[in-house]
């Protein structure tokens, strides 16, 4: 299981050097034929992150409500993403896949609520949380570096 914290820790750390040169206002563009941006896919995974591990294993997020709302499935950006609010964002999407690494270690995950995602991947436990979310961070960076692209 570690091998799988560490490639989630490593594959963030590569979507952050991808985009570390990448304006404000760039991170915020919608280009013509997408649904969202860089900013909000960052944010995006950190919320997907937290919904998969936490909230169906019947724990607390680590984001708020506010968070959730904004940036989970079926959200689009509402909003331009301020640069401090990016920062506080970029701090989360390094520093959560370390916490998880440390609550798996604690064994807080005791149940898990079965769940099919929109690929038809059928979650059954914490272990399929993490394995999956490796795949959807994946689907991710792809659309990331197309919008880099374009931006």
């Amino acid at each position: 299981m570690q091998k799988r914290f560490d490639t989630l820790l490593k594959s963030r750390q590569l979507m952050l050097k991808v985009i570390e040169n990448t304006s404000n206002e760039q991170l915020n563009k919608i280009p013509t034929g997408f649904k969202n941006n860089i900013a909000w896919n960052i944010a995006h995974l950190v919320v997907t992150q937290q919904l998969l591990c936490y909230k169906l294993s019947g724990l607390d997020c680590k984001v708020s409500d506010e968070v959730i709302r904004n940036f989970q499935k079926g959200s689009a950006p509402s909003y331009e993403v301020s640069s401090e609010e990016f920062e506080v964002i970029k701090k989360q999407f390094l520093q959560f896949p370390v916490v998880l690494d440390e609550d798996y270690a604690k064994g807080i995950f005791k149940n898990y609520t079965k769940y099919t995602t929109s690929v038809n991947v059928t979650l059954k436990s914490i272990d399929d949380a993490i394995d999956f979310n490796l795949l959807h961070e994946g689907i991710h960076l792809g659309v990331i570096l197309q919008l880099l692209k374009f931006v």
